[in-house]
């Protein structure tokens, strides 16, 4: 019997390694890049000041300046009642804010580093770079389910890159308040990507990792809510779960926003003991243009645009927006009235811009259905820019740059996509899977990063700090009062600076134009009008500084800081009549209008007593010296001008008395005196 021969088993086809594979194929590579070069973009931030909003969040909140201690008061009230420093004020921001996971990181970095500005644009730069890696993970994963995995890893990087290096995003970044925006994306999409993992490999762990992520972007800031109905269309357009799945994977989001509702509404609420009368008030206050910018003015007063004129000038934010992705030039910090002016629908800006977006809402859902990938493109856009486009509810400003940070992926990603399809039908030599077929897209990938990579690192600058921000967005946004009377308050505090003692004069000269620009815009700031009467004030115009509080005041009678102003103003004046003028019957006229404001201010009380005794009115004199002394009995002045009045009343044995007792309370007094 022959021997049968055994069959050789075929040897499997050799699998191409990471290690053998060329460097763009390989995932950690991309990822250790798109770090290292989203942070080396930002890296020029880091020795930047405080800007913006960082007043709010960080080192004028009293919680956050407590470090750890104050963690729990972050999370037990509205955002904004550190900075208030009072309770219930908080509800004067319309709508409130609970966003307690940023601040909550900014005090645990006081708590070890101290306050300092460079460990917080140091925890964003890095948080950015993170993120972008994060957002490289998600898209190579989804896409990875849908098409090959060269297209996948070409699709995700691109869009990568593309995000990372795109100038608009610089708000976020390189403001330290911007956190919030960075925390939110970066929570979203780790909870999109360990859902579908969850999903894909069905593990628990992976979804209760992606409702901890979810729970972290909806603390950080409320936008993340819009992942309730992104999570359910990237799986319906890119995975084959069935609608069963997809509920399952979509219900801890579900449970996880319930929570967080329940925990907002509670740190929202009205203080206790708050009457339902001035819960009224609140609700019903008056609004304010820089608050609510659908208002006009009609005659001396606002009122709400019309829903037509509403409607058209969001519409036509809403066109600002997709210019600034694909044109980022001319931007700014500040979009408030009448840098966007109120439109209607005879402007053609805004007639396009609704046709667009119909356009596109149509064609998302049109495309969602047959689980096109352009679908989720459009549909994430329009979601994310939803929640902040006052279409649905107002949000207290036109527009702003940091909401495109969330909708800005769709931007990369159709960039990447529509690379991808220009070399696949034109560049391809051979088969689609062989990237290097796809060498001259990706160049004009890279030649676009390039480009917006330029314009970010010289966009950063700007945002060293208040003074460099005002001055220099002020020019494109030159129509915004906000903006114009931020300068202006802005160069009033630099000007008293012992650096600017120079340019004192100048920078408050510049400041009452911007402030006049400010008024000129909105007739009714009476914030602009305070800080004109300021200016003047610096300036020894007092008559003018008198007239710009007296408006602030017309404007609201309780307005604290004005009425204080102006009794200092009067001061100022009556000393500066009487030291620099001689004219005293001017000085005793405005020094009488401060004691009627500020009856029990000791400097205007020492004033008015030196006045008349100037006038040898000793009675008078005596009893304003002698309200000083009640004032402030411990001020060796007072009791020394007290003895010379009565001196030169004739009255020598209290003189004697009266400036003993001063040298008793100050010894060297005297020597003090003479060296002023």
């Amino acid at each position: 019997m022959s021997k049968r021969k055994k069959l050789k088993k075929a040897k499997p086809a050799p699998q191409p390694s990471q290690s053998a594979a060329p460097w763009y194929l390989k995932p950690a590579v991309h990822c250790l890049f798109l770090f290292l070069f989203a942070s080396v973009l930002y890296v020029n931030t880091i020795n930047h000041d405080y800007a913006l909003d960082d007043a709010i969040v960080i080192y004028d909140n009293e919680f956050t300046t407590q470090g750890a201690a104050g963690i729990d008061e972050l999370f037990k009230y509205d955002t904004f009642r550190g900075f208030f420093k009072e309770e219930g004020k908080a509800n004067l921001v319309s709508g409130g804010r609970y966003r307690p996971f940023t601040p909550a990181m900014f005090a645990l970095e006081i708590e070890i580093f101290g306050q300092s500005t460079k460990v917080g644009h140091l925890g964003n730069v890095l948080l950015y770079g993170l993120l972008c890696v994060v957002l490289y993970l998600l898209l190579r994963l989804l896409f990875s389910l849908k098409v090959s995995e060269n297209k996948a890893l070409f699709v995700a990087f691109a869009s990568a890159l593309i995000f990372a290096a795109h100038p608009v995003h610089t708000e976020v970044v390189a403001n330290i308040k911007g956190r919030d925006e960075i925390m939110t994306l970066l929570g979203s999409l780790a909870a999109l990507y360990f859902s579908v993992r969850a999903w894909r490999e069905k593990k628990m762990l992976f979804t209760a990792l992606a409702a901890l992520c979810f729970f972290i972007g909806l603390l950080s800031k409320e936008n993340a809510i819009t992942f309730l109905g992104i999570v359910p269309l990237a799986f319906w357009i890119f995975t084959r779960a069935s609608v069963k799945e997809i509920a399952v994977q979509t219900a801890p989001y579900l449970l996880v926003a319930a929570v967080f509702l329940t925990l907002r509404a509670s740190a929202l609420a009205p203080p206790e003991g708050m009457s339902s009368a001035e819960i009224e008030q609140i609700v019903n206050r008056p609004k304010d243009l820089m608050n609510d910018p659908f208002q006009k003015l009609v005659g001396t007063r606002y009122v709400p645009l019309s829903a037509g004129e509403r409607t058209a000038t969001i519409f036509t934010t809403l066109g600002t927006y997709l210019r600034l992705l694909f044109v980022p030039i001319n931007l700014t910090h500040d979009y408030y009235p009448r840098h966007v002016e109120v439109h209607s629908f005879g402007s053609p800006s805004a007639l396009l811009s609704l046709l667009l977006y119909l356009a596109m809402g149509v064609g998302g859902v049109v495309l969602s259905l047959k689980r096109n990938v352009w679908g989720f493109v459009l549909l994430f856009y329009l979601a994310t820019l939803s929640i902040v486009s006052n279409l649905f509810f107002p949000i207290g400003t036109n527009m702003a740059e940091r909401f495109l940070f969330l909708p800005s992926i769709s931007y990369a990603l159709a960039v990447a996509l529509f690379a991808w399809y220009l070399g696949e039908k034109y560049f391809a030599k051979s088969s689609m899977d062989r990237l290097k077929d796809f060498r001259v897209p990706f160049y004009g990938i890279a030649a676009l990063t390039v480009v917006f990579s330029v314009m970010t690192v010289l966009r950063n600058p700007v945002w060293k700090d208040n003074f460099t921000l005002f001055t220099t967005d002020v020019k494109i946004s030159e129509n915004s009062a906000k903006l114009q009377n931020s300068v202006g308050g802005e160069l009033i505090a630099q000007s008293r600076k012992p650096e600017y003692a120079a340019r004192e004069t100048a920078m408050l000269n510049e400041a009452v134009e911007h402030l006049n620009k400010a008024i000129e815009i909105h007739p009714g700031y009476k914030n602009a009008f305070l800080l004109l009467g300021n200016a003047h004030n610096y300036l020894q115009n007092y008559d003018r500084a008198v007239a710009a509080y007296e408006n602030a005041l017309r404007l609201d009678p309780n307005y604290e800081e004005a009425e204080n102003n102006l009794g200092i103003t009067y001061r100022e004046a009556g000393k500066y009549y009487g030291e620099k003028k001689g004219d005293m019957q001017k000085a005793l006229q405005n020094l009488r209008e401060a004691e009627r404001r500020m009856p029990n201010d000791y400097e205007t009380v020492r004033l008015l007593g030196v006045a008349y005794g100037q006038m040898q009115n000793h009675p008078e004199a005596i009893k304003y010296f002698t309200k000083a002394t009640q004032i402030d009995p411990q001020n060796a002045g007072a009791w020394y001008d007290l003895g010379t009045a009565y001196y030169f009343a004739g009255n020598e044995a209290k003189r004697t008395e009266y400036h003993a007792k001063a040298l008793q309370i100050d010894p060297e007094f005297l020597e003090k005196r003479q060296k002023n």
